[in-house]
């Protein structure tokens, strides 16, 4: 890129980092404190924005990383939008509603200071919803004075959410997929098999449009393990089965199989949807197929990166594939500020032309510099935000 090297040792540090003490008073009484982060990395293009996610394996560490993440993913998407991410050191499923309306909003009063419709805009992530979501907004509300809906995205429609906000980010992988069959001459038909790593929000709606566009969903798979059908799954008969059991294991109409056989299961599309690092040096070579989308972030670690490219494998990158839950978040927080909201249809409309733009932005560099997908995507994000940094200019 002949990236300035002052503008590469200013991406290389986050602008601010925020840790916080969460202390909530569980249902039995006693008081458990967690650990809260809040990052923003960049905020040359805009206010900060990112997902704030409840695991117990999130450190400052991680946030920080992801915040980056958010600054390139903001700028590849040209929206006027830096880079942050949030999140608490907790296991969300051991928590009753209650004691998660506590931790949400005792979050939000501590990280009150460095959030706002025009300084950072949280949204949801691994571990939160929009529940979550509208807890963090009634917080904010509160604590200002008067209702501010353009605080979160991922909002409830009633307080202020976009239609077509939840299929976001797996409608987007799918409109990648769309423009990946196009450049590489291949036809999306019924006879093209995906598998898909990671059943929830992301997964499911990927699901939903695949099956739209009239290809074959073979394979699935959630925290229980996964299920498998050469011939295609019956999607609304496994949606009814996880709607009564919670999870895809035990689906009547598919063999059962672990996350590690979905990954290598016989396939020409492989979406991982899930957590980071699932695709490693261990299981790269094994995969099968053709075209790998990342619905999650981070899902491919540097080395399995080399192994699928020096196997050919076409790879869609995160910051580019998952880009649709950021895109709509972006077109909520616009409604928001307005207080005037568009059809789901026009909300699809405008993902589309981004998504495809950006897309076609990616494969051009990687064409031009011979590159793979996911270092085009990073040249095209950074370089982007590096031109708005110089000529901004440094202060002081």
């Amino acid at each position: 890129m002949n990236l300035d090297p002052n503008i590469l040792r200013r991406l290389c540090t986050p602008k601010r980092a925020l840790i916080v003490s969460v202390p909530v008073r569980m249902d039995d009484g006693q008081i458990q404190v967690f650990e809260g982060y809040r990052v923003h990395h960049n905020m040359t293009l805009g206010p900060a924005k990112g997902g704030i996610r409840y695991h117990q394996d999130v450190s400052l560490s991680e946030v920080a990383g992801l915040a980056m993440l958010m600054s390139v993913k903001c700028a590849l998407m040209a929206l006027p939008l830096g880079g942050a991410k949030g999140g608490i050191r907790v296991d969300p499923s051991k928590l009753s509603r209650g004691e998660l309306q506590r931790l949400t909003r005792r979050y939000t009063s501590e990280i009150y200071s460095v959030i706002g419709p025009d300084k950072d805009i949280p949204a949801p992530d691994v571990g939160t919803n929009a529940q979550t979501m509208a807890w963090l907004m009634d917080t904010y509300s509160q604590q200002t004075g008067y209702a501010v809906p353009g605080v979160v995205t991922g909002k409830p429609i009633e307080v202020g959410g976009s239609l077509g906000r939840v299929e976001a980010t797996g409608r987007g992988v799918v409109y990648c997929l769309i423009e990946a069959a196009r450049v590489l001459g291949k036809d999306l038909n019924e006879n093209v098999r995906i598998a898909i790593q990671g059943y929830g929000n992301v997964g499911s709606a990927a699901a939903k449009k695949i099956q739209k566009i009239g290809c074959k969903v073979v394979a699935v798979s959630d925290v229980s393990g996964g299920v498998y059908n050469p011939n295609g799954l019956d999607l609304d008969a496994l949606n009814l089965h996880v709607q009564e059991t919670k999870f895809v294991k035990g689906f009547k109409g598919a063999d059962n199989i672990t996350n590690e056989e979905l990954l290598a299961c016989d396939c020409d599309i492989l979406i991982p949807a899930a957590l980071e690092g699932i695709l490693h040096a261990g299981n790269a070579s094994k995969v099968k197929a053709k075209i790998i989308a990342e619905g999650a972030n981070g899902p491919t670690t540097i080395e399995a990166d080399q192994i699928l490219h020096e196997r050919g494998v076409y790879l869609i990158p995160d910051i580019l594939a998952n880009a649709g839950g950021v895109t709509v978040s972006y077109f909520e927080w616009v409604q928001g500020l307005q207080q005037l909201f568009w059809s789901e249809k026009e909300v699809n409309n405008k993902l589309w032309d981004i998504m495809s733009n950006a897309f076609e932005r990616v494969h051009t560099i990687s064409k031009e510099k011979k590159i793979d997908m996911r270092t085009a995507a990073m040249v095209a994000g950074i370089d982007r935000l590096s031109k708005a940094m110089l000529a901004r200019g440094f202060f002081p």
